[in-house]
Order: C-alpha cells, then sequence, then structure tokens
C-alpha cells in the first residue's frame, strides 16, 4: 500500500500482524551555518535549508487518532516544527516495543537524519500529507 497521508500510516500499522510502536522525529527547517546569498534568497521563499531535529515522540497506532491530535499534543511542547519523519519498530508476539525500547531507535533515527539520510523515512507535512523532499 503506498501511504500519501497520515490516516493511511495509522491504518497500515494496524493491520500487521506485529504490533507496532511508530517513531516521530519533527524538524524544522533552518539555514545552514554561513549561507551563501543564493541559500539565503531560497531559504526566505519558503526552499532550501536544513532540516533539524527539534523534538522526538513514539506512539502505538492506538494511542493515535489522527493527524490533528498530534499535531496539537506537539503544539503543547511549545517546539515550532515543519515536517515529521516517521519510523516504525516492530513488536514480538502480541507486545508493542516499549517506549524505552524506541529510544535507541530514535536517537539512530535522528542522527541519520542529522547525516542528511532521509529516504528510509516516511515525511508528513504539518496536514499529515506525505511530501517528497527535494
Amino acid at each position: 500500500m503506498a501511504i500519501s497521508r497520515f490516516a493511511d500510516l495509522l491504518d497500515e500499522a494496524r493491520r500487521q500482524p506485529e504490533p507496532q510502536r511508530l517513531l516521530f522525529v519533527f524538524t524544522r527547517a533552518e539555514l545552514p551555518d554561513n549561507p551563501t546569498e543564493e541559500q539565503r534568497a531560497r531559504f526566505e521563499q519558503g526552499e532550501g535549508g536544513v532540516l533539524t531535529p527539534v523534538l522526538c515522540v513514539d506512539k502505538t497506532p492506538d494511542e493515535l487518532s489522527d493527524m490533528a491530535a498530534l499535531v496539537a499534543e506537539s503544539q503543547r511542547t511549545g517546539i515550532e516544527w515543519d515536517v515529521v519523519f516517521v519510523g516504525a519498530l516492530s513488536g514480538r508476539g502480541r507486545e508493542a516495543p516499549t517506549s524505552e525500547e524506541a529510544e535507541n531507535h530514535l536517537q539512530r533515527m535522528v542522527q541519520s537524519l542529522q547525516m542528511g539520510n532521509t529516504q528510509s523515512f516516511l515525511v508528513l507535512n504539518r496536514q499529515g500529507e506525505a511530501i517528497a523532499l527535494q
């Protein structure tokens, strides 16, 4: 199944034979250190920049209802973000992985994103639509 929006993600996670824990790394678009004039101009037009991880959370599909609820929860932190990267962690047997088990995976996800490796993750905008990064 092609996942094109947050609801598809939840549906697919709930259909998996093993219980899932979804991993979210929220990122904010920022100018790189020492930007060129071209980079600055593109960024001011809403393009380019670097995506900096600013917030992480893990949830089971049952803890999520829709993208609006996830956005509302993130807003309570006071941390602004632009796009969220999503990964999944499968359980074994009947139990979803715990938050403690997810912690190392979230850290590896952040490290991967900091190195520019984004292709392994689903990327969603604030409206819950899957987007492709350029």
